[in-house]
């Protein structure tokens, strides 16, 4: 089977992995892989020629996550509105002496796809502003080289379809969802009709689009995520990060990623493979890594416990309940202890069923199933989960019945730290409702904004100022300060109207960090410069309310405002 057909096929697990390909024998059918530079290996498994996909289907290394669009809610058409553009310090330093508009940088968006037809990516004379679109979706074209999948298209390809009577039959690429679309409008829109009609925040950056392919039908299906919901591979953003980075070699010339997309698969601590993929390039000088903070904030997907609590004192037990909707599918639910404890978990069904406390071994997996309800539960150990070093219980809860489920945690050996936490999955990847009875609204920033390195956003209603109540909030797991601060996100003006969610605030910022990096890098200010110290700019230019301690969980420290950056550089 050719590496393409593989890496499409149903057939075949997707595996990230960060040691030699060498490990998996010939007969597992590992004929192909993409090398991601030297951080990890994404390889391609055929499941007939594996012994028991269970243990894939579990492995959390080796699984890919699952991540989904953060857009929370949409609004109809409205004229262009550069509010938030405004509040955030934008438009000022648009302006001369400045005049930051993000030229000779590069905004690299990985996403559901761009119009590239909009004039809002194109150059005053027609052309367009758009280096390259690999779209993942389309088979016919020729693929980025090593990349095998997909189809590329160059700016002259592009050029020639904008010039041409049916731009399509040259350049087949769409963006049927419209998000990828509107964050690149948000972040780089161009100067239309003297800003009257539509600007970005950096309006003259150039633009590389991923169309992002949708997720297999076997994550599909073990996720249990409704088939309507776009969901999109790790191992495939992680590709269209790499692909990306090549536009910085080439091009010798700054790149800004803006990462709209989130999970709440992970252990919230920058753990996961395209966390550590992410903080390796953030690293790199004229590279800045923006990541959006998801809308999970008032979810009720995040429970947090604590054995040592006065709740919990003397019992030696604490209770976990999660009230199910109707017809509910079913979802993973993730289970993170802390170094030094072990924890046993047991299940209670709104029918009065049982399953007694599990205590699993080195690694472990069991399915359960009930007398008197049609519910499975698999559960999945590992004691000490490889990239976080910490307990992970993964419980898979397939065509749960309605009610309150509870879920009693228990210690093994007695209680050292106590703390605990459990997430359910973002909104969108439930057909019903299933919350947390007594949730915590902190520790809900999607992964990847949990990476050390990349610049992480929350957001907030610029009209208002006040704190998006949908927003994810920090800390990390093991509180590290994300987010850096907040960005507007609320009733964003985008191509189609209005919008709303986390990553539009992550579109925001990625603008005002390219127009950071025209000063820094193409204009020889800092040209060394790299996310972490942007970053670092950026929280001290932040504008920030003195009646609030900072930093804190939700505004991290204050709102994004570039004009107080610079003026911060300049002792204003």
């Amino acid at each position: 089977m050719a590496c393409r057909d593989s890496i499409l096929s149903n057939e075949y697990f997707d595996v990230i992995t960060d040691y030699a390909v060498s490990r998996f024998p010939e007969e597992r059918g590992a004929a192909c892989y993409i090398g991601i530079e030297d951080y990890y290996n994404i390889v391609y498994l055929n499941r007939q020629a594996l012994p028991d996909p269970n243990d894939y289907y579990f492995d959390h290394r080796a699984m890919p996550k699952l991540y989904g669009l953060m857009q929370d809610s949409e609004a109809g058409a409205a004229s262009f509105d550069p509010s938030s553009l405004i509040i955030s310090g934008i438009t000022q330093v648009q302006r001369p002496p400045l005049s930051l508009t993000g030229q000779g940088c590069i905004i690299v968006l990985i996403d559901t796809g761009i119009d590239y037809t909009s004039p809002a990516f194109r150059n005053p004379d027609g052309s367009s502003r758009i280096l390259a679109i690999w779209d993942q979706t389309i088979q016919t074209g020729t693929a980025p080289e090593g990349l095998f999948f997909g189809s590329e298209y160059s700016q002259e390809d592009i050029n020639r379809a904008l010039q041409s009577e049916d731009p399509y039959e040259i350049v087949p690429s769409r963006d049927e969802n419209g998000h990828g679309s509107d964050l690149a409008a948000v972040a780089a829109g161009s100067i239309l009709d003297n800003g009257m009609n539509y600007m970005g925040a950096a309006p003259e950056a150039d633009i590389v689009v991923v169309k992002l392919k949708e997720c297999k039908d076997y994550f599909r299906e073990f996720y249990l995520i409704p088939r309507s919901v776009p969901a999109y591979q790790e191992n495939d953003i992680m590709l269209g990060v790499m692909y990306g980075n090549r536009f910085a070699i080439a091009y010798e010339r700054p790149v800004v990623y803006c990462i709209g997309l989130g999970t709440n698969y992970g252990d919230h601590s920058g753990s996961s493979a395209l966390s550590r993929y992410l903080d390796a390039l953030a690293v790199r000088r004229s590279r800045a890594v923006v990541v959006c903070g998801g809308n999970e904030g008032n979810a009720a997907h995040h429970y947090q416990g604590n054995l040592n609590s006065p709740e919990s004192a003397g019992v030696g037990r604490e209770v976990v309940e999660v009230r199910v909707g109707q017809e509910s599918d079913g979802f993973l639910m993730q289970i993170w202890g802390n170094l030094p404890d072990i924890f046993t978990v047991s299940v209670r069904s709104p029918g009065g069923e049982t399953i007694p406390p599990i205590r699993l071994g080195v690694p472990d997996i069991i399915t359960y199933g009930f007398i008197y309800e049609r519910t499975k539960v698999t559960v999945a150990g590992v004691l000490v989960e490889p990239f976080s070093g910490e307990e992970l219980i993964t419980m898979r809860i397939q065509a749960p019945t309605a009610g309150i489920w509870t879920f009693t945690v228990e210690p093994v050996r007695g209680i050292s730290n106590g703390r605990f936490n459990i997430w359910l999955p973002v909104r969108q990847f439930l057909n019903a409702e299933a919350v947390f009875l007594k949730p915590t609204p902190y520790i809900t920033l999607t992964e990847p904004a949990m990476a050390t390195d990349v610049i992480s956003v929350s957001t907030y209603d610029g009209a208002g100022k006040s704190f998006y109540i949908e927003s994810g909030r920090g800390f990390t797991r093991t509180g590290e300060i994300n987010p850096a601060f907040a960005a507007p996100g609320v009733n964003i003006s985008v191509l189609r109207g209005r919008q709303t969610g986390s990553s539009y605030a992550a579109a925001i910022t990625a603008g005002a960090v390219a127009q950071f990096m025209q000063w820094a890098v193409v204009e020889g200010n800092n040209p060394l410069v790299e996310s972490r110290e942007i970053k670092n700019y950026f929280i001290r230019g932040a504008a920030r309310n003195y009646d609030m301690t900072y930093p804190n969980r939700e505004w991290g420290y204050g709102q994004l405002d570039i004009q107080g950056t610079f003026d911060v550089m300049i002792g204003v």
